[in-house]
Order: C-alpha cells, then structure tokens, then sequence
C-alpha cells in the first residue's frame, strides 16, 4: 500500500534532526516542478514554536518571472488551538535577509522567533506560514523587491498549506510584511483576486513598507543601510534582467557589490560582515548615475512600486516616526492614495521608533487587528481624519 503524506512526514521526523535544513531539500528536480502553483512539493517536519502542534519546512510551487514553474521555500506552523478544517492562514512576508541562497529565512533555527506577534496568532487557532521567496535558498537569482514575485510566493504559501494532511486549514487569509515584506505583502494584495481565487483575502498588514522605490532609494543612498539595500537590488536585477551594472557604478567598486551581494543582514555577525564589505562604498563612492532616471533601472524602479490594493480589502499601515529607511512622509502619501480610492485603511504611527524597532513596538496593533479582520469584524478606517 503507498505510504500517505502523513506517514511520510513522520518517517522524516525522525530521521531528519529538527531544526537541521539539508541542501538538498531546496533542490527540485525538473520534474517536480510540473504541478499547478501553490501545490506542495514536499515538506520535512522541525521544531515547532510554543503554542503550535507541529511545523515544518516547505518546498512548494510557484510563478516565476516568465510565468514558468519555479520552487519557493518557507516554513509554517500549525497550532494546537483552532477547528481542524477552518482554521484561517497568516502569509509572513520577511524583511530583507540578503539575496544569496544561505540568507534564507528557513534554513535558521530561530526562524520563528522573527514573526512578530507569532505566539498571539497561534493562540487564537491561526496557521503561520512564511515564506523564502523565489531563489532564497532555491535554485535562481532571488527577485529582491519584484513585486510580482514577491507576491505569487507568498499568496502560493498559504495555497500549500492547505494540502498539508495535518494543517486543517481554510480559505481565510491575511498577508502580513514587514520592510521588504511589506512591499511583499501589498503586491500580494493586489494579485490576490486575480492569481489565487480560491483564498479568501479578509486583509493586507504592511509594517514600514516600501511604497514609493524610487524616492525612498534617492533618501536613502547618502547612508550605509541605504546602500547596501540599492546593492542588493541592482545585483538582483542585473542577472535577472541581463543589465550590466559598470555603466552606474563607480570605477572601483563593480568587484565590492559582488562581495556585499553575498551578505546576509540577519544577526549582529551579518552586520558586522556588511560593514566591512561595503567599506569602499564610503570612501570610494557608489553610483554614478542616478538610478532613478536612468533606464532601464527607472523602469523597473516604476514597475515594481506597488499599486492602489482593492477597494474592498481592508489594509493595515504600521510605521515609525523616526524611521530613517522607510520614510513617514512617503508611507504617508501612499496611504493617502488608497485612501483616495475608497481602501479602509487603519494606519498605526509609532513615536520615535526606528525602522528596525517596528516588529516588536507594532505587533499588538498588528495581531489585534488580524484578529478583527478574522472575526468579520467591521473595517475601521482613519481616511476621513486625514
């Protein structure tokens, strides 16, 4: 008799030690690819978080670039609360890590513990599912800030969650992001109803989300952050797009962005490795050109901001007031947009905090609202005080 799914991912408990991510998960043979997207490819069981009954990590199926068959990774976590069979999804959209295969957000231990406000959604019945992203740990380049590949990987990650034997999950789904997630989140807003008809989008969170590309990329080139993000995506973007860098860089720096291109920006060691990368970009320059006006960067800059989400899905906004990455004026001016065209938008300012304090300053506001959005709770919305 051919084992189940179920069966299948007992063995590979106890054979595989938790937390351990092998390489060769992350690879899928041509075949593997065929399937429609969001179907699951296969799935190992790892240390779930306090409050869930299992978890594990995933290879699933998704739309690349070309509209080809591409493998994602991701994680999910199933809880020990909730009805089996209805129990809603939360699709975790991840910050920036880096754009080499070794910065994938599931190959780390503590891959929970990065999910703000995750012990609250587990508590109330709700999967969590997060996903890598296409070419973060899989084969390719990783798509850094390409809106539609963002959100085909995360809307796919919760259409596998849904095959698991043991997850019970329904249609009702929240995306969630935050930084690169955000963008990631409100891309996969937008595409919902078009690319995944058969969830149930009840609401889009975007905590510190970058809406306007091109203006937050001029702000932010004068700092380190700033630089090593643009470097991020023109490495990504040139190998994906075929666009020699060397006509925007400076002389002597083409052989630097190689190196920080390699960087993870996960824990204080990846900081520390970032810094010293990038070094020469402080004492030799960046860019030579503006990207932002020059083609094809401008382009893809435009294509990628993200777009007004329907009107009939309501939309978090979290941002701080002292955010020197994500700028409280072009969040601002982006809610205003949805505002004009009829998006309920509830929009949560943090005083004082900093991009990197907004996971933890905004996750009750986060989590309570997801809650409301679950519950079929009424939209509140803060478009008419503005």
């Amino acid at each position: 008799m051919k084992p189940t799914l179920a069966a299948v991912l007992m063995a590979a408990l106890l054979a595989c030690p938790a937390g351990a991510a092998s390489e060769d998960f992350y690879a899928a043979a041509p075949h593997e690819l065929h399937g429609r997207a969001g179907s699951l490819i296969k799935a190992e069981p790892i240390t779930p978080p306090p409050g869930a009954a299992s978890a594990y990590r995933l290879l699933y199926r998704s739309t690349g670039l070309k509209g080809e068959s591409v493998a994602v990774s991701g994680v999910v976590a199933i809880p020990a609360a909730g009805t089996a069979g209805d129990r809603p999804v939360v699709s975790w959209a991840h910050p920036t890590a880096g754009i080499a295969d070794a910065c994938a957000p599931s190959k780390r231990a503590d891959v929970f513990e990065r999910v703000p406000g995750i012990a609250n959604l587990l508590g109330q019945g709700v999967i969590v599912v997060g996903t890598d992203y296409a070419g973060l740990g899989t084969d390719g380049v990783h798509p850094y800030l390409i809106g539609p590949s963002e959100g085909h990987a995360v809307l796919d990650a919760a259409r596998a969650v849904r095959t698991l034997p043991d997850a019970g999950a329904g249609s009702r789904l929240v995306v969630s992001g935050y930084s690169q997630g955000g963008h990631a989140a409100l891309w996969a807003g937008k595409l919902a109803r078009s690319y995944a008809p058969d969830l149930h989008l009840v609401g889009i969170a975007a905590i510190a989300p970058p809406t306007e590309l091109g203006t937050i990329l001029r702000a932010d080139l004068g700092g380190r952050a700033g630089k090593v993000l643009s470097a991020f995506a023109l490495s990504s973007w040139s190998q994906l797009y075929d666009i020699p860098v060397d006509s925007v860089l400076k002389d002597k720096v083409e052989l630097v962005l190689g190196r920080v291109a390699k960087d993870c920006t996960e824990t204080f060691q990846d900081t520390l490795r970032v810094i010293a990368d990038e070094a020469p970009f402080e004492r030799e320059g960046f860019l030579d050109a503006d990207v932002t006006v020059t083609q094809p960067w401008r382009g893809l800059i435009e294509s990628n901001t993200p777009a007004v989400t329907p009107a009939d899905v309501p939309v978090l906004i979290a941002q701080g007031a002292a955010d020197s990455i994500v700028q409280p004026l072009v969040t601002s001016l982006y809610m205003d947009e949805l505002c004009a065209h009829g998006v309920p938008v509830e929009f949560v300012l943090e005083p004082r905090a900093e991009h990197t304090d907004m996971p933890a300053r905004s996750a009750d506001a986060v989590t309570d609202w997801i809650a409301r959005r679950l519950a079929g709770a009424p939209a509140r919305t803060d478009c008419k005080a503005r």
